[in-house]
């Protein structure tokens, strides 16, 4: 019985916007803005922190100067009080509280590696949103970026996406055998929604648990 989904996305495809209505229509709790939250909680810090590091890989510097301050008395000595928030412990945080969101159920879970810390879990569907770039531009564009601002998010924000799943997970971004069901959002957010509804009825037969 299915009663977790997972919703990875590239970005500007209308991904987030998808789940909070399929989140709706289930009565589900939506782990999106909710997750960043939880993990900003979690780590004592301003979700602004977070969301710099969700989803992302630190810089080759950053990671050096992390290994050289642990690595030194200074540092050890210090370590407690830094509360240094980078990609390490908000991927840390997040396996956290997506795998309890993963057992509690009734959990429609948006990107942050959901897929693959819940790739295991029996009564997990996992979707994945992909878009044409014409599709990504013309959503983007509607919440105010300019057309360059949103060509540029669309290349760099997946990029990083895909170095983070390649460098936390091993695996390339985005791997469709990952996926029970992969949508176009060119179709509209309301026929994604009713497609996706229909793969879980669809899904070995098993029902939804509302």
């Amino acid at each position: 019985m299915i009663r977790v989904v997972t919703i990875e996305r590239e970005y500007g495809s209308g991904g987030g916007v998808i789940a909070k209505k399929l989140a709706g229509r289930l009565g589900w709790k939506l782990w999106d803005q909710l997750l960043t939250d939880e993990i900003a909680r979690n780590l004592d810090c301003d979700c602004r922190a977070v969301e710099r590091h969700e989803e992302r890989c630190d810089p080759l510097y950053y990671r050096l100067f992390k290994a050289f301050l642990r690595g030194s008395f200074e540092g050890t000595l210090n370590a407690s009080r830094l509360k240094m928030v980078d990609s390490d412990c908000v991927r840390e945080i997040a396996e956290r509280v997506v795998t309890t969101a993963g057992k509690e159920g009734n959990s429609v879970i948006v990107g942050r590696g959901s897929a693959l810390y819940l790739q295991n879990l029996p009564d997990a569907f996992h979707v994945f949103i992909y878009a044409t770039e014409e599709e990504k531009i013309r959503r983007l564009e509607e919440t105010g970026k300019s057309h360059g601002e949103a060509v540029e998010l669309i290349e760099t924000v997946d990029r990083d996406r895909y170095a983070f799943i390649k460098q936390y997970f091993g695996v390339d971004w985005p791997k469709p055998h990952l996926f029970d069901l992969m949508i176009n959002s060119r179709m509209g957010d309301e026929l994604a929604v009713e497609t996706v509804l229909h793969g879980i009825q669809a899904f070995r037969g098993q029902p939804i648990r509302v």
